[in-house]
């Protein structure tokens, strides 16, 4: 049993929680992640990111926020395959600032939204605007980040050694993500499904309807190829460090020293 998990919790220790910890509130998608990865690698790298930052931090992870805004067809392969079950954009807000307003009503100071699905960025960003617009006060004080945008320079090219990175619109189900799995789940990965397939020239516009020649039959946007359990390691522990840095900076968070 996870002792980071709010779900494992009774409410006296989840109250116990409030006063001197992180709340974090992972959120991810439901979507096609091509042949090789089931539909909810973005829900599971969120918890699985969110309880590696709780290892190191004085941190609790809400439990996590499974759906997420339309997969756009450039980015992750849109509503052309069965089982990407998206979320209005309205939805989305109207969702998370609910749940930002309970736990912010239970007393929580410290708020981390971590993000695991490209898509959801606006959305969870116009939630947090609009509960803490009116603040003037420091604290509470919401946190929205990814894992993406807090890998060090120099780790990418240790990531993308044999194969150029695409920039991480096309990353979609490619080598961070199928490396991140095979990381915290290989059971998951089927690796004899793994295509070399992608979009070639991604479009500079998006249409609507999506056009179902825009994207391969597998649901690829870039391939998977050189994929490694031990560049997801990687992955997570440079993009952890970096958040904690920040919550550090942000929350004046205690680290774990953990042998």
């Amino acid at each position: 049993m996870n002792k980071h998990l709010v779900a494992n919790m009774t409410w006296q220790e989840y109250q116990s929680k409030v006063k001197d910890n992180i709340l974090i509130l992972p959120i991810g998608s439901i979507e096609q992640h091509g042949p090789h990865l089931p539909l909810g690698v973005d829900a599971m790298l969120a918890e699985k990111i969110s309880l590696s930052i709780a290892e190191k931090v004085n941190a609790v992870v809400a439990p996590t926020v499974s759906y997420g805004y339309k997969s756009l067809p450039a980015s992750g392969g849109g509503p052309l395959f069965p089982g990407t079950i998206d979320l209005k954009g309205s939805t989305v807000i109207s969702l998370v600032y609910d749940l930002l307003e309970e736990f912010l009503h239970d007393g929580w100071q410290k708020i981390l939204m971590v993000s695991c699905h490209y898509e959801n960025e606006a959305f969870l960003a116009e939630a947090a605007d609009l509960i803490m617009r009116n603040q003037k006060e420091e604290y509470p004080k919401i946190l929205l980040s990814n894992w993406w945008d807090n890998l060090s320079e120099e780790v990418i090219p240790q990531v993308f050694d044999e194969v150029k990175f695409p920039g991480w619109a096309l990353e979609h189900a490619a080598i961070a993500e199928t490396s991140m799995m095979m990381h915290f789940a290989p059971e998951l990965v089927r690796e004899e499904l793994i295509v070399d397939e992608g979009i070639d020239n991604p479009p500079t516009y998006q249409s609507f309807p999506p056009s179902p020649s825009l994207i391969p039959p597998s649901g690829c946007l870039h391939t998977a190829r050189s994929s490694s359990a031990e560049k997801g390691r990687l992955i997570i522990e440079n993009s952890t460090d970096n958040i904690v840095s920040f919550l550090e900076k942000e929350f004046f968070a205690k680290v774990t020293i953990t042998d």
